[in-house]
């Protein structure tokens, strides 16, 4: 495949996927990891898509109606999500309650925490499953089982929400804008991101640099209502509306 082709159609995946991983443009182009990140290099020079660690993002802010499967998401800005995650973690003490969701980078978080008394609840069974392996105190919530992410949602894990109160509470995001705020494909997932946030103290959203700018269907909350923990800011007006903190 020429080198015109395989632009084309790295460009056609970005399209309809938003974002791919090296491995995923191998698989569709036949090229080499080398290849791919040589072409990558090219069309971002352009202007045609974000490189970022792992592969590739389209380039602005837009809006997305769906959300990019596990897979991907696991493979794209994986040093970015560790500094987050990393910092995250040492913010957890001994006398915390603390909520985590079912985010990439907040999975990410469990495999970093340190030995603790804190009480740890999740409507994740992957990070329960982190949890556990860190001899952690850790509760999980009921619900619905959504396949993809393996987070529990629905009314049961939100009237399972309503019997705790948090010290903090580190949840994960799809878009961050001012005007939007904080916001995620599913209506039923922001729901429970949301309730977990009304009822911790300290908020904070761990975000890779490419959610700013970013909007998805449901809301979660204002910008003001969670600090941001992320790799890089794009926009420094960010910071008139909530705590940005770059790791």
């Amino acid at each position: 495949m020429l080198a015109e082709q395989r632009a084309e159609r790295i460009l056609k995946e970005l399209a309809q996927r938003r974002a791919a991983t090296v491995t995923d443009l191998c698989q569709v182009t036949g090229a080499s990891e080398a290849t791919i990140r040589r072409d990558l290099n090219t069309l971002a020079k352009q202007g045609k898509l974000n490189k970022v660690h792992g592969g590739a993002v389209l380039t602005g802010g837009e809006f997305h109606s769906e959300e990019l499967d596990m897979a991907t998401k696991r493979g794209l800005f994986t040093q970015e999500k560790d500094r987050a995650a990393q910092y995250a973690a040492g913010l957890v003490g001994d006398d915390d309650v603390v909520f985590l969701d079912a985010g990439t980078t907040i999975l990410r978080m469990a495999e970093h925490l340190p030995a603790s008394k804190a009480l740890f609840l999740t409507n994740s069974i992957e990070c329960a499953c982190r949890l556990m392996e860190r001899n952690l105190r850790t509760c999980v919530l009921g619900g619905t089982l959504k396949a993809g992410t393996m987070a529990l949602i629905g009314a049961e894990t939100l009237t399972a929400l309503q019997r705790y109160n948090f010290t903090k509470a580190f949840l994960g995001v799809n878009g961050i804008t001012i005007t939007q705020g904080f916001t995620t494909p599913d209506p039923e997932e922001a729901a429970v991101k949301a309730l977990a946030a009304n009822r911790a103290q300290s908020v904070y959203v761990l975000a890779d640099s490419s959610k700013f700018g970013q909007v998805t269907a449901a809301v979660m909350f204002p910008i003001e209502a969670a600090c941001v923990i992320t790799d890089r800011l794009p926009d420094p007006q960010y910071r008139n509306y909530t705590d940005i903190r770059e790791v």
